[in-house]
């Protein structure tokens, strides 16, 4: 009698995901999407990404059902001013009123920097912990987070600290940026302060506690002659520039910007077409923040298609910030549409992909990919394009970071009992 030799079972990972409708990939080269599965689900293991699509092979130790939803990348937020102090509703409240900001109340940079400053790093912790934990929820995993609402060397130390301990805090992964050149304090001798951020740049860079280094450079704010003093001291610690650029005048620092190789420029209200092809060339990443230009008003939005057909990588981000408190890159993605008028794949895509690369993270984040961190949201609608068409609404139902479950929306999800098992609630 012949034996038959035993066939091998499943193999047996950390977690399976399964019954997904849709598995929006954030595919960079749109020919590649005939072989990007669709739908079927995700395999994780040791926190990576190890199945794409038919995962009827592997048996997972634990297991969450899509249950008939999409499952995306998780969001890359690549502009946030996360940590200040106070708030400034009153002042937004006048403005889209129309009526006079009332006296005393804080308005501006420096109303939140007079805010910040009088904050603990404790206090700064705990409320912008509470926002990352917001953000987290809606599906973003991933964010970068500037200083520059301390304004004097003490006080951007401690927002540095903030980040290094809201980092060792929160699921999320946190990126830090020295933003000390955000803007002058009243009756500061601006020279003075341009060298003391300079050398605050270099200081961050050797202590570890910043990845990037950012400068606005703008009517009223940083000229381009300082906006290089900064980034170029920044660079000599391993500081790479992102760069606030013409947000609301034309300031000619897009061929600095590209010069110094910067990882972004974000804003570019006022760049020309051709600074754009500039930038594209360099290989700097173009950010589009649709929801501060809502939140503001502004006199002359940002068309992305622009930045888009100069060849420039297009990355979308919250810029939550007293003057726009947004956490979630689901309402980027509205606006983005809307005002935008980019497709809901773009979107998605700048809000996934393009984000990771402005921050340098697309061989880790980003996209769902064999071998990438398992970062992944579990939208509860059937079509990736839902997340332009119902505004307003948290679609993500779970999010996972890491591969481990890190938000659950609905009390009664079954999704829950890996959040409480995994020591997250």
């Amino acid at each position: 009698m012949t034996k038959v030799p035993p066939q091998p079972g499943p193999l047996t990972v950390d977690l399976v995901i399964s019954g997904a409708a849709e598995i929006f990939c954030a595919a960079v080269d749109p020919s590649a999407t005939e072989r990007v599965p669709t739908s079927g689900g995700v395999a994780v293991d040791g926190g990576r990404i190890v199945a794409i699509g038919d995962v009827s092979g592997y048996r997972g130790r634990e297991t969450v059902d899509a249950a008939g939803g999409v499952v995306m990348p998780g969001f890359v937020d690549a502009h946030t001013h996360v940590v200040f102090g106070g708030s400034r509703v009153a002042e937004y409240a006048a403005k889209v009123a129309g009526r006079p900001v009332p006296d005393g109340v804080p308005a501006g940079i420096v109303g939140t920097m007079t805010e910040t400053r009088v904050a603990s790093a404790r206090e700064l912790v705990e409320q912008s912990g509470a926002r990352i934990a917001e953000m987290l929820a809606h599906g973003t995993t991933t964010l970068e987070s500037k200083t520059g609402y301390g304004l004097s060397v003490d006080a951007e130390q401690k927002l540095l600290d903030v980040n290094r301990l809201l980092t060792e805090r929160s699921p999320a992964r946190i990126l830090s940026t020295y933003t000390g050149g955000h803007a002058f304090a009243p009756g500061v001798d601006r020279d003075g302060w341009v060298r003391q951020v300079a050398d605050q740049a270099r200081q961050a860079g050797r202590d570890g506690l910043a990845e990037f280094n950012d400068v606005y450079c703008d009517d009223g704010y940083f000229d381009c002659e300082q906006t290089r003093t900064i980034l170029e001291a920044g660079r000599e610690s391993g500081l790479r520039p992102r760069v606030h650029l013409d947000a609301y005048s034309h300031t000619g620092a897009a061929a600095l910007t590209a010069e110094l190789g910067a990882a972004s420029a974000d804003h570019l209200n006022y760049t020309t077409d051709a600074e754009l092809s500039r930038l594209a060339a360099a290989g700097v990443i173009g950010v589009y923040l649709p929801c501060l230009e809502y939140a503001v008003r502004h006199p002359k939005p940002l068309d992305p298609r622009r930045v888009r057909d100069a060849g420039m990588t297009l990355a979308l981000a919250t810029d939550i910030c007293p003057g726009c408190w947004t956490v979630s890159m689901q309402m980027v993605v509205v606006m983005a549409c809307r005002a935008g008028g980019l497709s809901v794949a773009e979107a998605l895509t700048a809000a996934t992909h393009g984000s990771a690369v402005s921050l340098g993270m697309d061989d880790e984040v980003g996209s769902i990919a064999l071998g990438k961190r398992a970062d992944l949201v579990i939208l509860d609608v059937p079509s990736h394009e839902d997340v332009a068409y119902r505004i307003g609404r948290n679609n993500a139902r779970v999010v996972l970071a890491g591969g481990h479950v890190v938000a659950v929306r609905d009390a009664d999800d079954p999704a829950r009992r890996l959040l409480a098992r995994q020591g997250e609630m």
